[in-house]
């Protein structure tokens, strides 16, 4: 999300997040864009008066990234003659402020839904039983004798990874590039922070192990 109201940029963030987005929150065009260069994104929301590059700008260089992600403008610019020149970058909606942040949901969750049926969809295993634990993938739960974990979006999809490969190598380039995207130097030390927190998590049982394969990935290993 690129909007320069910190307040409520701040406000939508936590929304959406509410609503199980993880939302990545810049304030102006440059940011925004070196943050879509270093990570992959389902969907950008993008106001257009912005500071140092605007929204069409910013939508523009986006889709120069060879970027496959939908965009819509969330913004107070009504003049007709911006609307058409939104869709005309390409936007799959324009939506003007003061707007219903329940229709934004819908409208967002519609896109993604449309570009990405498998995500919204039940194409992925959901639930999983690692050793003494319960995993269940759509809630971010891990659940060991009544306790319940609630995990990031990453730590989520990171351990479905993990348990669909189950006492097989997942390579760090598989876990990249579905994860961030890419699989430079720092998402590769990003998923060695998320390893570490999903250890963690695990530690309750001595079955269950995520083991470092030297050069090539890491398995999850559950002894049986």
């Amino acid at each position: 999300m690129v909007e320069d109201d910190i307040n409520f940029g701040s406000v939508l963030k936590s929304y959406l997040e509410l609503n199980e987005f993880e939302v990545v929150h810049k304030t102006d065009g440059i940011l925004g864009l070196s943050a879509f260069k270093k990570e992959m994104f389902n969907l950008c929301i993008i106001d257009v008066m912005l500071p140092n590059m605007d929204g069409f700008k910013f939508a523009n260089e986006i889709s120069n990234c060879s970027s496959q992600a939908p965009f819509i403008f969330l913004t107070a610019k009504t003049l007709k003659a911006d609307i058409i020149e939104g869709f005309k970058a390409g936007a799959y909606d324009y939506i003007t402020k003061p707007f219903d942040t329940d229709v934004l949901l819908y409208k967002i969750r519609a896109i993604l839904k449309a570009k990405y049926p498998c995500i919204a969809s039940s194409c992925e295993p959901e639930h999983f039983k690692i050793g003494k634990y319960t995993f269940n993938y759509k809630f971010r739960t891990i659940c060991i004798n009544n306790t319940e974990q609630v995990l990031s979006p990453k730590e989520a999809k990171l351990l479905q990874l993990l348990c669909i490969n189950i006492n097989n190598v997942l390579s760090r380039e598989q876990a990249l590039t579905t994860i961030w995207g890419n699989d430079n130097y720092f998402t590769t030390r990003s998923m060695d922070v998320y390893i570490t927190k999903l250890r963690k998590y695990l530690r309750n049982d001595e079955q269950v192990e995520i083991v470092n394969i030297h050069g090539n990935g890491y398995r999850l290993s559950v002894k049986v």
